[in-house]
């Protein structure tokens, strides 16, 4: 029989008396479950792992309760979500490359957010990935130490659509085909509201071929101008049914859309305008949408969105003209609608920065695009940025644009020479920047040495 070791105090023997603290651990651990509806996964582990020490103790005599250890061991950093701080349970790639918990950079897209949270970098699609790398990674990390692993969240796409939400929405849809336009607005506003808060309902609008034109079907009249709260939530709803991804090429090839996108983009609220460009940029996840929304003419009213300066506005059209920029054949005609020239004087004022770099940095390689930067001023507004931004996703784009600019053009490099002889600029950035920066910043230092002898020599 194995030895029961008692506590010097006399009192109860060792073991039993650390079963007793495991037993109130857990009771403690059990109650924070069952008061707090948003109880932590923490709560849930630690009472995992007192049932698992109680379980050896009952089952292995000679188990070392001592050996046994509460406190949870902290994940590595790359397994907790940047943005909730926590293990993740469903990770997912965003377009940066950056890695996320599905339902945390699902509510940053939501809310209306266009960039990554850590990068800052202008997303060009809203597609998430699954990482099932991580995800393993995660798994077995877990495993490892005793915890849980976590059940990914449902996407908002696979929660239950009920048939008495499906039959208003149908309802709905059908007043909004009628011919009363009282009827109408309450209806509109109902269906925005619907869509917003039951995103399961976005998915309604796929299985019915005339859904979307059936919506539409109060701004086909021409009247548009005449109930501007009507178009506004009928646009609004546009892109909110267009979040769901199966639903973007569904709408975008819908004849009666993208049109109205566009003419709402002209005309309307400044909310009007600003969630058509929203619901653009949201449509051109797809490259095949892309192509067919610059055909179709959006990028000059985006252009003109985004000179207008009204900051609920700016950013979705800055976020839109980017997604539609990354196609090449979308280019020459983002710089033959004046999109360089805005975007220069957007960068001057300081307005955007983020966003509007990243633009600038997508179409310097289009030589009328260096040209009009060069005329602008660009050289001198790009080293200033350098200078006094903070940001390395800015720096990096700043010096990526002027090492294209240095290249393409000749007539730039005394410029820079200038600037780098007396604030050494670039050989700052080549010693302190991140890894691309360091390479752009090097190129352009060896083509200004070759610069300086040839101008030497002759």
């Amino acid at each position: 029989m194995a030895k029961t070791t008692v506590d010097s105090g006399g009192g109860l023997p060792a073991a039993a008396k650390a079963a007793d603290e495991m037993k109130r651990e857990l009771q403690r651990a059990v109650n924070s479950i069952i008061e707090d509806d948003n109880y932590s996964l923490e709560a849930n582990d630690r009472a995992m792992q007192c049932l698992c020490a109680l379980k050896d103790l009952k089952l292995k005599p000679n188990f070392d309760i001592s050996t046994f250890s509460l406190s949870l061991p902290v994940p590595p950093h790359e397994f907790v979500c940047p943005l909730s701080n926590q293990l993740m349970k469903d990770p997912v790639v965003l377009a940066s490359g950056q890695t996320y918990d599905r339902l945390f950079i699902q509510k940053w897209l939501k809310d209306g957010n266009r960039t990554c949270p850590e990068t800052k970098q202008v997303l060009s699609h809203s597609v998430l990935t699954s990482n099932h790398l991580v995800r393993k990674m995660i798994s077995q990390w877990c495993q490892k130490h005793g915890i849980e692993l976590p059940s990914p969240s449902l996407d908002e796409n696979q929660d239950i659509i009920t048939n008495a939400d499906r039959c208003r929405l149908n309802s709905l849809l059908e007043i909004l085909s009628s011919s009363n336009i009282r009827e109408q607005k309450k209806a509109a506003k109902q269906v925005r509201m619907l869509t917003k808060q039951i995103p399961s309902l976005r998915a309604v609008f796929g299985e019915c071929s005339d859904a979307v034109t059936k919506l539409l079907n109060p701004l086909l009249s021409g009247n548009v101008s005449n109930h501007p709260d009507l178009q506004e939530d009928l646009i609004t709803t546009v892109l909110n049914i267009s979040i769901h991804d199966n639903n973007k090429k569904l709408v975008a090839e819908n004849p009666v859309v993208l049109p109205l996108l566009i003419e709402s983009l002209k005309f309307g609220t400044l909310e009007t305008r600003s969630n058509s460009a929203a619901a653009l940029f949201t449509l051109s996840a797809l490259d095949s949408n892309k192509h067919n929304i610059v055909k179709a003419g959006a990028l000059k009213p985006l252009v003109d969105l985004l000179d207008e300066g009204q900051p609920l506005a700016m950013k979705d059209a800055a976020s839109a003209i980017f997604n539609l920029s990354v196609v090449h054949e979308n280019k020459s005609k983002a710089v033959s609608e004046g999109t360089i020239k805005v975007v220069m004087k957007k960068i001057i004022e300081r307005i955007l920065v983020d966003e509007l770099l990243a633009i600038l940095a997508l179409l310097s390689n289009h030589h009328k695009a260096i040209e009009e930067m060069g005329e602008l001023g660009a050289v001198s507004c790009l080293l200033s940025i350098i200078k006094e931004d903070t940001s390395e996703h800015n720096k990096e784009n700043c010096i990526a644009i002027l090492y294209t600019v240095c290249y393409n053009d000749r007539t730039k490099l005394k410029e820079i020479w200038i600037d780098e002889s007396t604030h050494g600029t670039i050989s700052n950035l080549a010693r302190s920047g991140t890894s691309r920066a360091k390479r752009k910043a090097s190129g352009i230092l060896e083509r200004l040495d070759r610069y300086v002898s040839l101008v030497h020599t002759t």
